[in-house]
This record gives structure tokens, C-alpha cells and sequence, in this order.
């Protein structure tokens, strides 16, 4: 008589012996794991692309200090971060710091006169709240636009997603946002990635009826720039073209948050200077906004750019203000013609401002805020691939051109 053979089972554990439980997870594991619930593998593609572009604007400023240093002759460059303190810096910096009126002494009493009412608070908040954690005031100024970069690129690739039936189109997308002439200005500690930080996730809310958050968001992003109020009007006409049963109508009175945000402003500058319109005059003090008829504004640029008037340098940046002028009035024709009447009002809206004026200025600076035109683009480039290869081609080095002319100090001549 043979014993049957053992069976191959996995030994019980004693009664006593408790089971071995799994170690509970890290907390850096667990965040792993939810960002990767929500960032998809197309978002995470975006983001490594978002990443690599950034990487090649530090080494453009790297080089830029080396090859073009702010005094003749030296034999040591100027700290990269110095790269970034152009322009308009200066004032978000001088209100973070100091406020708007630092002698509490608005310009009708005699102030410092830098106009610095003519820029939004929204920024400057931001700067002087991120201040606290990180020192250095250009630092605290990248880290914003470094994050807020980030989230409009994510939010700009998934209205793409919207738009475009194929999985290339949000790439695409993105691709020609981030290799744009202007795309200096997203890393710079500038408005532009804030506000799309915020518009961008607004207009997404709108498209999905999510009147409250879109209301709430526009106004934030109302707080950083007055295009704002642009989108304002964009999210308001959506609203009235998709409205239809009563639950969207009782939304109607959200729709006028993103107009506090612009009134309490202006009452806050009214209060210090007696002036309902102080930001308009601190613009038309600095930056000649004066109203001119639109003819009248493209004769003085058109004269600017090439009848010897003004430098060699300016009259570059003139001739680039013209150029982003025609591809604007092309967009809103594109976008009317195909009944986009949101995405048309807020070009619409935009142009009106910026072509009024004495002259054309900060248009080139203004096309990173219209997600319209690098969506139709990448719609564009799937019907005709080879437009890809084109914008690498030919807008590529004239990004790094704008680059390193805004890096070197150079960008209005």
C-alpha cells in the first residue's frame, strides 16, 4: 500500500500569527498615484514638452547674459535671473513690494507718477504671497509663471481635446503655443501664465455648463488682466446661445462676478486719487492709450515700422505689431465665418482695445492669450502636415530671436 503524494499547498499561518499586512503607503507614493489618476499619458506627454521648452529658455538666457551683458566690454556676465527684470517687471515688483501708493499719495497729490495703477493687482498679490516663501523677488516671480505655465498648457491641451477628433491635435496644440514668437513670456515674471492659468480652465467650465466655476474663475483671471472682461463677454454670449431650460437660466446671475473684480479696483484707485478712472488715464499717461480711430492707429504704427522714424530696433517691434494685427483680424474672420461667436467676441474685443490706440502695442505679446488660433492651427497642421515642419522652420528661430531680444534688454529697442 503507497501513501498518496503530498499535496503542494501554501501552509496556513498559525492561529496566533497574525497575517502580514502590507505596509501602509508613503506619502509621496500616494501622490504618485493620484497624479496619475488624473494626469493621463497625453497629459503627461504635454507636460514633458512643457518642461523641455522651459529647459531651452534657460539656456537662451544663459547665453544671452554671455553674449549680449548689460555693460560693453565686461568680463563677467550679470546674474542669469537678471535676464528676467525687464520692462514691466519693474512695476509688478515696485506694487508687490510697495504697494500702489507707498507715500499714500495718489498722482493728483503729487505721487511717484510710474503709473502703476495701470496694471492689475492680481500678479502683484500673487508676487508679494509666494514672497514669503521664496526670498528672492525674480525667484518668486518664475515659480509662479513656472506653475501657472504648466496648468494652462494642461487646461489649453484638454480644450484642445475638445475640439479636434484626433489624438495628435492636442500635441500639436500645445507645440505651437510653447514655439510661439512670444513664448518668452510665459516663463517671464509676467501676467500672460497666470491669467491663462485661470481663463483657460474658465472657458473649459463654461463649455461643460459649469456656470458657477467659469464665473468664479473668469473673475479671477479678471483680477490679472482686463482681458478679463473680455472673456467675461465670451463666457455671457456662450451662456445666451446654450441656455435653454430654466436650471441654466437660474445661473444667469453668476455670469456678472467676473465685473466685481474691475469695480472694486477702480473704487479702490477712486479712494486714493479721486479718480473713477485712474487706470484708464495711468495708461494713456504711460503707454499713449489714448482712443484714436482704428485707420488712424494702423497709419502711425505703419509709419513707425518703416518711415525711418524711429530706430532700427523699434521699428522692428513695430513691424511685428502689424503683422500679429493682420493674423488677429484673419482669426476673428475665420472664427465668425465658422459661427464661433464666444471665441470671435473675445478676439473681437481684444483687437478693438489694442487697435484704438496712438499706436499698436503689446498685440504679439496678446496672441498667447488666444487659445483659438493654436487650436486652429493644429487643426490646420492635420489636414496639411507639412505646416508642422514649416512653423519649426521658420517661427522656431524667430522664437529664440524675441527671446533673446526680451533676455537682453533689447525688446523695444
Amino acid at each position: 500500500m503507497t501513501l498518496p503524494p503530498p499535496q503542494l499547498s501554501r501552509p496556513r499561518p498559525a492561529r496566533h500569527q497574525p497575517p502580514h499586512a502590507q505596509p501602509p503607503p508613503t506619502p509621496g507614493a500616494l501622490f504618485r498615484d493620484r497624479a496619475r489618476s488624473w494626469l493621463g499619458p497625453a497629459d503627461r506627454e504635454v507636460l514633458w514638452l512643457y518642461l523641455l521648452t522651459r529647459l531651452s529658455l534657460w539656456v537662451t538666457a544663459y547665453c544671452t547674459r554671455w553674449l549680449f551683458p548689460g555693460r560693453s566690454g565686461t568680463r563677467e556676465p550679470d546674474p542669469v535671473l537678471a535676464s528676467f527684470e525687464q520692462w514691466d517687471w519693474h512695476h509688478y515688483l515696485q506694487i508687490a513690494r510697495d504697494g500702489y501708493f507707498p507715500d499714500q499719495s495718489g498722482p493728483a497729490q503729487g505721487g511717484d507718477r510710474d503709473n502703476r495703477e495701470a496694471f492689475f493687482p492680481g500678479f502683484p498679490l500673487m508676487l508679494r504671497a509666494v514672497h514669503v516663501v521664496v526670498p528672492h523677488w525674480t525667484a518668486a516671480g518664475l515659480l509662479i509663471s513656472f506653475v501657472a505655465g504648466a496648468v494652462a498648457v494642461l487646461a489649453l491641451a484638454r480644450l484642445a481635446r475638445r475640439y479636434l477628433p484626433d489624438a495628435r491635435g492636442e500635441r500639436r496644440t500645445v507645440l505651437f503655443f510653447l514655439l510661439s514668437p512670444c513664448a518668452v513670456f510665459l516663463a517671464a515674471g509676467y501676467t500672460e501664465a497666470l491669467f491663462l492659468s485661470l481663463a483657460l480652465p474658465a472657458w473649459l467650465a463654461a463649455l461643460r455648463h459649469s456656470w458657477p466655476l467659469a464665473a468664479g474663475l473668469t473673475a479671477l483671471a479678471t483680477t490679472v488682466r482686463v482681458s478679463g472682461l473680455f472673456l467675461a463677454a465670451a463666457v455671457a454670449l456662450h451662456f445666451l446661445l446654450v441656455a435653454r431650460t430654466r436650471a441654466h437660466w437660474r445661473a444667469l446671475p453668476w455670469l456678472a462676478l467676473p465685473a466685481a473684480p474691475a469695480a472694486l479696483y477702480a473704487w479702490y484707485l477712486h479712494a486714493h486719487t479721486g479718480d473713477w478712472l485712474a487706470w484708464n488715464h495711468a495708461q494713456e499717461r504711460g503707454w499713449h492709450r489714448t482712443f484714436h480711430a482704428p485707420w488712424d492707429t494702423w497709419s502711425v504704427t505703419w509709419n513707425s515700422a518703416f518711415d525711418r522714424l524711429h530706430g532700427t530696433g523699434y521699428a522692428f517691434m513695430f513691424q511685428a505689431e502689424l503683422v500679429t494685427m493682420v493674423v488677429g483680424l484673419v482669426l476673428c474672420v475665420v472664427l465668425v465665418r465658422r459661427r464661433r461667436w464666444p471665441e470671435a467676441a473675445y478676439i473681437g474685443l481684444t483687437l478693438a482695445a489694442l487697435g484704438t490706440s496712438y499706436w499698436y502695442m503689446s498685440i504679439p505679446r496678446s496672441t498667447l492669450l488666444w487659445w483659438p488660433l493654436w487650436i486652429g492651427l493644429a487643426s490646420w497642421s492635420l489636414r496639411r502636415p507639412r505646416l508642422t515642419t514649416v512653423w519649426l522652420c521658420l517661427v522656431g528661430p524667430l522664437s529664440t530671436v524675441f527671446a533673446m531680444t526680451f533676455l537682453s534688454g533689447r525688446w523695444t529697442g
